[in-house]
């Protein structure tokens, strides 16, 4: 029997707030982490890029695309009226998001450019704040998107639906994974035919449930491991900026606890590495 695969684990909101960002790079530091994403939507994105981005050598930094919270970085008549974003709700069936494809398109390509004008490099991978971007009104314009605009060396996308084989077996959070599953079929088949790398086998759901034990939901993320499994987490320390801007606020400490701590993650942590153009090799 071959050896379970290794495992990326992401963690997601990077420059949410200044706690929470440098809860990352702590883990980041000290090999705890494969992986974050960026919300270049936060005013604090280019503070807090610098010491995250001097660790590219070690890690894979991603766009955290986000169109469901706080503001966007330009006008979005129909999916931010009142110049704030209206959460998962504004894509709900009959709600409009459709015919908003200019302005979705052009919001994308506004984080990417926040993105790259920062880092100085295109987005080693791309994921959604509450995983808006596998959305019937959002997935297509960003595979366009990120095929337009990078004909060679395209960015992962990640893929935050799993079979439901793999989602019975690890028992944590059925409901939620199969939700989101479904959300997302079809997806892998999109992105291999548009030459876009994405992740096989995905967990991380989670209750946010302080009296939860972390380090047991992290031994279900990382059962029934599927060939290319990607991890999502949320750690950091909490501040103000944190608990104003999002709902989960303490958890994150329990998170990058358990990480900070976790005893065998050497034995199954992916460490990214990159090729002679600087491009991450996933799963090497």
């Amino acid at each position: 029997m071959s050896a379970p695969s290794r495992v990326a684990l992401s963690a997601d909101d990077y420059a949410l707030s200044e706690g929470g960002s440098r809860g990352i790079v702590e883990l980041c530091e000290t090999g705890r982490l494969s992986a974050t994403a960026a919300m270049t939507t936060s005013p604090d994105w280019p503070r807090l890029a610098p010491p995250l981005l001097a660790l590219k050598a070690e890690i894979a930094i991603g766009l955290h695309l986000n169109l469901t919270a706080g503001k966007p970085l330009g006008p979005m008549p129909r999916l931010a009226p009142s110049g704030s974003l209206r959460g998962l709700g504004a894509f709900k069936p009959g709600s409009g998001a459709a015919a908003a494809s200019d302005e979705i398109r052009d919001e994308i390509a506004r984080q990417i450019d926040a993105f790259e004008a920062v880092a100085g490099m295109a987005p080693d991978f791309v994921d959604g704040h509450h995983h808006v971007h596998i959305l019937p009104a959002v997935r297509g314009v960003l595979i366009e998107t990120l095929c337009r605009r990078y004909p060679v060396g395209k960015p992962l996308v990640r893929n935050p639906g799993d079979t439901p084989w793999r989602i019975f077996r690890r028992n944590h959070e059925t409901t939620k994974a199969l939700g989101i599953a479904f959300l997302a079929r079809g997806l892998a088949a999109e992105l291999a035919a548009a030459g876009i790398p994405s992740n096989d086998g995905f967990a991380g759901f989670s209750r946010f449930n302080r009296a939860d034990r972390y380090d047991a939901e992290l031994d279900s993320f990382l059962a029934a491991r599927g060939p290319r499994h990607l991890v999502m987490c949320h750690p950091g320390h909490p501040d103000a900026a944190l608990a104003a801007r999002d709902s989960v606020t303490l958890r994150r400490e329990d998170e990058w606890d358990a990480l900070r701590n976790r005893y065998d993650i050497e034995d199954w942590l992916w460490y990214p590495r990159r090729d002679a153009d600087g491009r991450i090799l996933w799963w090497a």
